[in-house]
């Protein structure tokens, strides 16, 4: 992998940085051209028409679909092209637009899966579990419990997440990713399908996550309120272009950003 941009040096606390990075799916153009960078300690929203590559550049950072141009900068690090779990590993976690918890398993469960980028199992462990493993999940397990507290998930720990409400499933999965105590979180429309006061539960959970975990977050996100109300700054999307970057409050009244929104985005809240 090549060595860290030059600007990286300049700007030490830099999480991510994303440079003239493309990806094409055959004739499609998915993304061309678009760099941007993110903090330390910032929520970076993220927003765009449905089909304008906001999708795509998550799976590009996470490792799923890499770019075929550009490159992608963790902490320093080069990134670009590292397989998923090897980015799991650099501390990023993720959820997803469309919910992927698992049926038929307790939220517990479900949340505990979140720490597998912390165990260890091996054949020899598994064999001697008394006397290893035992106590190794047990420290796996007071690390979910914390989560369960902060998330306030409490009253549904044990129940399936087959029955709970959408606006607490949602809640399961961003526990489940908090658990593999991230540095770099992306949110992938979190509030979807959400009610106006579960959205605002959300949000405060979202900061919380930053400013009691030191968690950076990137909010891929619809709600133009709540991006307007959370993050410090803000990138859009359309058609694969980056078409503003900036201060949430300002980068909304660029007629540019106007026209991409009326101009297709029915969705938008």
């Amino acid at each position: 992998m090549s060595h860290a941009p030059a600007s990286n040096a300049a700007h030490p606390d830099r999480v991510l940085e994303v440079v003239d990075i493309e990806r094409r799916f055959g004739g499609l153009v998915a993304l061309t051209g678009v760099s941007m960078h993110i903090n330390r300690g910032e929520i970076f929203g993220l927003v765009g028409p449905n089909g304008s590559g906001k999708t795509t550049m998550t799976n590009a950072i996470t490792g799923f679909y890499p770019p075929q141009k550009g490159q992608i900068f963790l902490h320093g690090q080069d990134i670009t092209g590292m397989p998923p779990h090897q980015v799991a590993r650099q501390g990023v976690a993720r959820t997803f637009q469309n919910l992927a918890l698992f049926n038929g398993m307790t939220v517990l469960d479900n949340i505990l899966l979140g720490r597998h980028v912390h165990m260890r199992p091996s054949v020899w462990r598994t064999a001697l579990y008394p006397w290893f493993a035992r106590d190794e999940e047990i420290a796996q397990r007071e690390q979910v419990e914390e989560v369960i507290d902060f998330m306030q998930l409490q009253g549904v720990r044990d129940e399936l997440v087959d029955s709970i409400p959408i606006g607490l499933k949602k809640r399961v999965e961003l526990a489940r990713a908090l658990v593999a105590e991230p540095s770099f979180l992306i949110l992938d429309e979190p509030m979807a399908g959400m009610n106006q006061e579960e959205k605002e539960y959300m949000a405060r959970f979202v900061l919380d996550a930053r400013d009691e975990r030191g968690v950076t977050v990137l909010l891929i996100e619809h709600h133009m309120d709540i991006i307007t109300g959370i993050c410090d700054r803000m990138l859009v999307l359309s058609y694969g272009e980056l078409i503003d970057t900036g201060i949430p409050r300002e980068v909304i009244r660029n007629p540019r950003v106007i026209k991409a929104y009326l101009g297709g985005a029915k969705d938008v809240a």
